[in-house]
């Protein structure tokens, strides 16, 4: 049940429908893997646009106010690139070894390129359950609410998150949403809702300190289990043909159906931001779910041989294989042309991006331009390890607050 002040929420939430639905895209999902089930209408728009695989272009240009003042930094590639920098695969060329330079042919090649990767991470129920929010615990500092939350992700599978707002009294404008997803930690959502762990990882609790609607769900791994093996085998029993990536970007899906269902965030200017294993996240949820506007990765290992990509919790040991025909060059391609940004540290202990991850964001870029918007991809690269220093959070929320 939805409790609280989110009784009157969902009320307005119906209400507001039927104004929200005239102005939405038909860019909302992907597949109708995952279909969202908020309104019929809604759904409809999102089917013609799944079986086309077409972004609308336009539609992307309008929705920017602004630039960031420092996007030529971080489009720049660098003088040398080290010697492990990756060959990757040519993304402008089809099936059938042919160059592709126009927009309508890519966009035959992405349906493949989506299909390829949807048949390889498997199936996913085909409906979701809808938003029903059960509120936990709730506080109010710094002026941000803070308010632990119970939901459904799959029917019956419940699961906890963070849904933090900022409380300026502010109930007229509606506010740009962000699904920040956690790293790899004990204290999981505690940490990146500004209750536990260092500052510079309390990225949720600062993006709303600045005016967004965030919510920031746990990952499967560690909701009600002991350990990642017990995670897994319990996911595997519901879907032993798909693999636990898309466990967790079907979760990190359900986030963007929380901000969708609340009334005071804009359904047209959401994103998602995420460090390390939340990065992960951040990197499929722009690539597959189209309601994502502006995204932030900071240290994925944008490459599959650049971190642990085939831990069973992950991609699974198929991607060492040497005939394995996907990459990430490819989801940057999906994400095509909403605006994405990679942070890299370089060097130091456990860092995994850096100018060795330049290859990606150039393969991608040729794509973005044949969008003939702005190239709103980039590296930024701030030579401090495998963490979340403050000028990378800087860009970090300069870069949601232009796109979103």
């Amino acid at each position: 049940m939805i409790q609280g002040d989110f009784i009157s929420q969902s009320l307005i939430y119906n209400e507001r429908q039927e104004n929200v639905d005239s102005r939405m895209p038909t860019t909302m999902l992907f597949s109708n893997r995952l279909s969202c089930n908020i309104t019929r209408r809604r759904v409809l728009l999102a089917s013609a646009t799944m079986m086309s695989g077409i972004v609308d272009a336009e539609w992307i240009r309008s929705g920017i106010a602004a630039e960031v003042d420092w996007l030529g930094e971080v489009t720049t590639p660098p003088e040398q690139l080290p010697e492990d920098a990756p060959q990757l695969s040519p993304l402008l060329v089809d099936r059938n070894g042919q160059p592709i330079r126009t927009l309508e042919t890519w966009n035959a090649e992405r349906e493949h390129v989506l299909r390829t990767w949807l048949d390889f991470l498997g199936p996913m129920p085909d409906e979701r359950p809808a938003v029903e929010l059960n509120v936990l615990n709730e506080d109010l500092t710094d002026g941000v609410s803070r308010q632990l939350v119970r939901y459904e992700t799959e029917a019956g599978v419940p699961v906890e998150g963070y849904l933090l707002r900022p409380s300026n009294g502010n109930t007229l404008k509606l506010l740009p949403g962000v699904v920040a997803l956690h790293q790899t930690t004990r204290h999981t959502i505690d940490q990146i809702a500004g209750l536990a762990g260092p500052t510079e990882q309390q990225i949720g609790w600062k993006l709303a300190r600045r005016g967004f609607v965030v919510f920031c769900p746990r990952c499967f791994l560690w909701q009600n289990a002991t350990n990642f093996v017990q995670a897994m085998a319990r996911f595997k029993r519901r879907h032993p043909n798909t693999i636990c990536m898309h466990k967790m970007l079907w979760d990190a899906s359900r986030g963007v159906d929380v901000l969708d269902s609340l009334p005071e965030v804009d359904p047209n200017r959401i994103g998602a931001v995420g460090h390390s294993l939340g990065a992960v996240e951040s990197l499929y949820l722009a690539a597959f779910d189209q309601r994502v506007q502006a995204a932030v990765a900071s240290e994925p290992g944008i490459g599959i041989q650049f971190n642990n990509w085939h831990d069973p919790w992950f991609l699974g040991p198929a991607v060492r294989r040497p005939d394995f025909p996907l990459e990430h060059h490819q989801l940057l391609a999906l994400i095509a042309p909403r605006p994405f940004l990679l942070l890299a540290g370089e060097a130091g202990k456990h860092a995994s991006d850096g100018k060795r991850s330049w290859p990606f964001i150039d393969a991608a870029t040729q794509v973005y331009q044949l969008y003939g918007t702005p190239t709103r991809i980039g590296l930024y690269n701030h030579h401090q390890g495998h963490t979340v220093p403050p000028q990378a959070f800087e860009k970090l929320a300069q870069w949601l607050e232009a796109y979103l």
